[in-house]
């Protein structure tokens, strides 16, 4: 049966509730406000000590010019050489260090707006991340009616995602129709724990500027496919490098030395360049058109794989495969004459592409499946993080549905949402009767929402949540489809159709349904409503039912060992108050006479004297 023991809670208790969520998130919030105030204040210093850094550039740079200048125009000896090399190397380290204060200077302003992006969500604004619009399904069992995707839905909640592959991955794991097992569910929560404990590497990894996953791997794969020349990676191509280079270099100095003219070391080049270029320049040209683009992205993913436990050794293969990318994206004529002419670049490019491709790139698709994997594992650990007023369920191994709740909540609704206790038995139905208003909708979304969450591994918005793994249908906003010729009531036949096949195919369903048969007349929809249940009955089915037909309700007279009445009553006085508790019994108290006496009062002319 129903738990109701702590609906009788005092005004003073839920104020006590409210003040207790408020100092939680006031916590969070000063954490955040503190990080983001140390980082601007670093950025600050560092963007004034790249200043002074420009400035000393500057200097050194122009003295040194001016020294090394004054060397060769005047006979005042190597002390002038001297100096202008110390200045060169002064330079060259001021540069250094430029470099290194920019790229902490970025890090922090991406850091920044990871601390600034959850302080917007704590304020209830979620807009900065993605809402997963293109994950939405109408004919989804759950994701729709409960508000899993789309603006200020559960994704836009969660989602922190870097790369594309785990927003996939994310929106996956919250639409899985399939009943994971106890065991998955406790090791993925204690994942999401200790992950939501590594503050820094999560907030480094967010920091991260996203990538296009598929992207990624599909022009890996078209590299992968590119025709080239066995001929590269042979002993003999090396021998050929060796005697091209060999020969190269002996001819310039020869011609330093004024054995040769310069004609023999430039026809010489041009052997060399003409060489690399008929053997390896269409292969190059064909893999910089495969990786166009995905540079930036191949360096992000190696900073991201130093972070993924799983792929922490394969940073290395993802820089070298950056630099072999880089290498070939700066091919142009100019640097094709002078790097085959001097080191035989090309030759040397390939060779490094096919060790690295007969080396790593059989690993390449299960890598980038492991850093989306993490990606989402992120996304659900700070949302842990970010919601120390959720607790974790205990999840049963139970083939029967369990669902014990005390103190549950939707998590949408923050510090005043009213809490209700309520429990679920197997196989037993529950028709929750009220008025417009009264809070029917919420508390089906904040059970079906909670089941969600415990089944993904994550904290529940519930002081305790006792509940068993089971398969989930909900049919609570059925919309006509006007464009293939659909009415609302067909639309309605087409979801109870859909949901009778669902669970037939799982040993046990909670199904949760608000208004069944709204587009039909009062009689109509009392008669096959209760033909509905009936048949539902008889399968391994237990259900929450929300409806405005008190007729309904007799069904719990008929079959008392399996049907109950709950409801959400309002009281009516001058103003209408609604508790929002869940309460055994039917409702009686209706509101919409109620309000449209009110609305047409108002609306009422005066009556005017003549």
């Amino acid at each position: 049966m129903y738990l109701c023991r702590r609906n009788r809670n005092s005004k003073d208790n839920h104020a006590l509730r409210i003040h207790h969520f408020t100092n939680m998130q006031y916590d969070l919030k000063v954490f955040y406000q503190e990080k983001a105030a140390a980082l601007k204040t670093e950025a600050a210093s560092l963007r004034r000590q790249t200043r002074r850094f420009v400035v000393a550039e500057l200097v050194t740079f122009v003295l040194a010019a001016a020294f090394a200048v004054a060397y060769a125009l005047t006979d005042w000896g190597w002390l002038l050489l001297v100096v202008a090399g110390l200045l060169a190397l002064a330079y060259l380290w001021i540069r250094a260090r430029d470099v290194r204060s920019s790229a902490r200077f970025e890090e922090c302003d991406a850091w920044l707006r990871v601390y600034e992006g959850e302080l917007a969500a704590l304020e209830g604004d979620f807009s900065r991340f993605d809402g997963g619009d293109r994950y939405a399904d109408v004919d989804h069992p759950f994701t729709t009616d409960l508000d899993i995707f789309g603006p200020e839905s559960l994704f836009q909640r969660l989602n922190r995602t870097v790369t594309t592959g785990g927003s996939d991955l994310l929106a996956a794991i919250l639409s899985d129709t399939q009943v994971p097992t106890t065991e998955g569910i406790q090791a993925r929560s204690l994942e999401i724990r200790r992950l939501a404990e590594e503050e820094v590497l999560r907030t480094t990894f967010m920091a991260q500027e996203k990538v296009a996953s598929s992207s990624v791997l599909q022009a890996l794969q078209a590299v992968s496919t590119i025709p080239i020349p066995t001929f590269a990676r042979s002993i003999a191509a090396l021998l050929l490098a060796v005697v091209l280079l060999g020969g190269f270099y002996a001819l310039l100095l020869a011609s330093i030395l004024n054995f040769v003219n310069v004609s023999a070391v430039i026809a010489w080049a041009l052997l060399e360049v003409f060489i690399a270029s008929l053997c390896f320049a269409r292969s190059l040209l064909q893999t910089k058109r495969a990786t166009e683009g995905i540079l930036r992205q191949l360096k992000v993913y190696s900073r991201l794989m130093a972070l993924v436990p799983e792929t922490a050794d394969a940073r290395s293969a993802f820089a070298s495969l950056t630099s072999i990318v880089d290498s070939i994206d700066r091919r142009n004529e100019f640097w094709v004459l002078f790097s085959n002419a001097f080191f035989m670049a090309d030759l040397f490019i390939v060779r490094r592409f096919l060790a690295w491709k007969r080396r790593y790139m059989t690993h390449i698709p299960q890598w980038i499946e492991a850093v989306s994997r993490y990606d989402a594992l992120v996304s659900l650990a700070t949302f842990c993080f970010n919601h120390p007023e959720a607790s974790d369920a205990e999840v049963l191994d139970s083939e029967d549905i369990v669902f014990d709740a005390q103190g549950l909540w939707h998590p949408f609704l923050g510090a005043t949402a009213v809490r209700n206790d309520f429990r679920l038995n197997d196989g037993h139905y529950y028709i929750i009767t009220g008025a417009n208003m009264a809070g029917k909708s919420t508390f089906l979304r904040s059970v079906g929402i909670n089941v969600l969450l415990a089944r993904m591994g994550l904290p529940v918005f519930a002081e305790h949540l006792r509940c068993s793994s089971f398969a989930l249908f909900t049919s609570m906003r059925t919309t006509d489809d006007l464009a293939h010729g659909i009415s609302y009531f067909n639309a309605e036949l087409l979801r109870l159709q859909q949901l009778l096949e669902a669970v037939k195919g799982n040993a046990h369903t909670l199904i949760i349904l608000d208004e069944i048969l709204k587009g039909t007349n009062s009689l109509d929809k009392l008669n096959g409503s209760r033909l509905f249940l009936e048949a539902v009955s008889e399968l391994p089915v237990t259900g929450i039912i929300a409806t405005h037909d008190l007729e309904l309700s007799r069904m719990a007279d008929e079959h008392p060992d399996r049907f109950h009445n709950l409801c959400f009553e309002i009281q009516l006085s001058d103003h209408i108050t609604y508790t929002y508790h869940i309460t055994p019994g039917v409702a009686r108290n209706q509101n919409a006479t109620y309000l449209l006496r009110q609305l047409l009062g108002q609306c009422a002319s005066p009556t005017v004297e003549v």
